[in-house]
């Protein structure tokens, strides 16, 4: 199959690729009891984090359920908060709701502060380049860039960052890497990128319709910080160490990208569905994520998508 490369997708794979990453939430939490809060309501090792520090985190229902991701940056003085665009004002009054006697105080910058990623193998060098860093930020941390946050945070699983940058300085900054070199990278560049380094995405690939275990997220989750929202159902799990479907990575025989939804069968059986696919010129396959019930995930067992046939990678979210 000859399909023409983007430069796009060139950039992310050989370049610098600028992805616009449209109104991604952006909340701040101030207060003497940010930390504990954000703790108790979230997957991940809050209390731990140290000024400069991120980490990814899940929040979850009382059921165990997915309600969100984010990803979670300490401030010297608040934490901060990057969620995906529909889920911003979930998780604003998510948190908001269990503050009762708490010091905290939860604002909503998302209007205020533009989120922009850049990406590909190439992109530190310019950020430290243009940014004169003396380094740029290692993965789960971030560092100021005059008031700009630069965080080694991305989207696609490729190297990369996510700037957080006042809204007056989005355009600019945008014009100020595009003259350095970066090319804009549409959407199914970041598509395929994200495929090809199995990184699934809050909203098409998981939702409040999956456990962490199904949707595969272990490294969100820190097994030995306490009690959390959702923590007995992740514990329960864990214990009994099966679920009933899991979200898995597949290499596809076909030229035709399947759309969401298109349903994964073992034999006559249907085994599960598709959520995202798109071709991969780096891989020369459609390589897609899909939801497949346990029994069929074992070695050796033959599916089929559309009729073509579908393989497990074997490799698991990252």
């Amino acid at each position: 199959m000859a399909v023409p490369v983007s430069q796009g997708y060139e950039a992310l794979h050989e370049g610098v690729a600028l992805l616009e990453l449209g109104p991604r939430g952006v909340i701040r939490a101030t207060g003497e009891d940010r930390a504990r809060l954000l703790h108790a309501m979230t997957t991940n090792h809050i209390q731990q984090l140290q000024d400069g520090q991120g980490c990814y985190a899940l929040f979850l229902n009382a059921q165990g359920r997915i309600l969100a991701d984010a990803n979670i940056l300490c401030l010297q003085d608040s934490l901060l908060l990057d969620t995906e665009p529909g889920a911003r004002r979930k998780v604003f009054e998510h948190l908001d709701r269990m503050i009762i006697a708490d010091d905290v105080t939860l604002e909503d910058l998302t209007e205020q502060r533009a989120v922009i990623g850049l990406e590909g193998p190439r992109s530190g060098d310019m950020l430290g380049r243009i940014g004169k860093l003396p380094a740029a930020p290692a993965a789960n941390t971030w560092v100021w860039w005059e008031d700009r946050i630069v965080a080694g945070i991305s989207a696609t699983g490729a190297p990369g960052f996510r700037l957080i940058v006042p809204l007056a300085e989005k355009a600019p900054m945008i014009e100020l890497f595009l003259r350095a070199g970066a090319v804009i990278s549409g959407p199914q560049d970041w598509l395929a990128a994200r495929l090809e380094n199995v990184r699934p995405l809050f909203g098409i690939d998981f939702s409040d319709n999956v456990i962490p275990h199904e949707a595969q997220l272990l490294h969100a989750l820190h097994f030995d910080k306490g009690c959390y929202l959702g923590q007995e159902i992740v514990e329960r799990v864990r214990s009994r160490g099966r679920v009933h479907r899991m979200l898995a990575h597949l290499e596809l025989d076909t030229d035709n990208v399947p759309a969401a939804g298109a349903k994964i069968f073992a034999g006559d059986s249907e085994a599960g569905e598709i959520t995202s696919a798109a071709y991969s010129p780096m891989f020369g396959k459609v390589l897609a994520f899909g939801y497949v019930r346990a029994e069929h995930l074992a070695t050796g067992i033959v599916l089929t998508v559309d009729g073509a046939a579908a393989r497990l990678s074997g490799k698991k979210p990252a």
